[in-house]
C-alpha cells in the first residue's frame, strides 16, 4: 500500500522577547501561532481494526500535538532561560503568568525544532514526523522537513 501524508492545523497564542535582538522583537509581544503537522505512513489495512484505512487518527494526532505543544505555549510567554529575561519571567510567574523558560532563542525557527522533537518522541513508531510549519504572522513562518534533518 501507499504511503500517505495527513496535515493537522493547529492555532495558539504565545508571547516572546528576544533579548539582545536589534529590532522590534527585542520587547516582550504575542503571536497568534498556526502550527501545521504533517505526518506519513500506510494507512492500516486491517478491516477488523477500528481505525481501518487511516494513517493515523487526526484524534489521536491532535491529541499528542495538544499535550506536547499546544497546551504548553498557548497564551504562555517564552523566554530564553539563559538571559536576563530569566528575572523578568519569574516576577510575571510569581504573579500567576504561564512563563515556559527555553534553552533557546525562542525565534519560529527554534520553536519549530523544539515542536518537532516534542512531537516525533510521542508519535507511534509505524507513523513518521514529515513536516512542520509554524506561521508566525500571515506573511512569516518557519518550516521544518524530516528529509532536511
Amino acid at each position: 500500500m501507499s504511503n500517505i501524508r495527513i496535515t493537522k492545523q493547529f492555532d495558539f497564542e504565545t508571547g516572546h522577547a528576544l533579548y539582545g535582538y536589534d529590532g522590534k522583537c527585542k520587547n516582550v509581544h504575542g503571536h497568534s501561532y498556526k502550527l501545521s503537522v504533517t505526518v506519513i505512513g500506510t494507512p492500516i489495512s486491517d478491516s477488523n481494526n477500528v481505525k481501518f484505512g487511516m494513517v493515523i487518527d487526526f484524534g489521536d494526532l491532535k491529541k499528542i500535538v495538544n499535550e506536547e505543544v499546544v497546551d504548553k505555549f498557548d497564551h504562555a510567554t517564552v523566554f530564553n532561560k539563559n538571559t536576563p529575561h530569566v528575572e523578568l519571567a519569574h516576577e510575571l510567574a510569581t504573579r500567576g503568568h504561564n512563563v515556559i523558560l527555553v534553552d533557546y532563542q525562542p525565534t519560529s525557527e527554534m520553536m519549530i525544532i523544539d515542536f518537532a522533537q516534542k512531537i516525533n518522541n510521542k508519535l507511534p513508531k509505524d507513523i513518521k514526523l514529515h513536516s512542520l510549519k509554524l506561521q508566525e504572522t500571515g506573511t512569516s513562518h518557519a518550516e521544518w522537513f524530516a528529509a532536511d534533518n
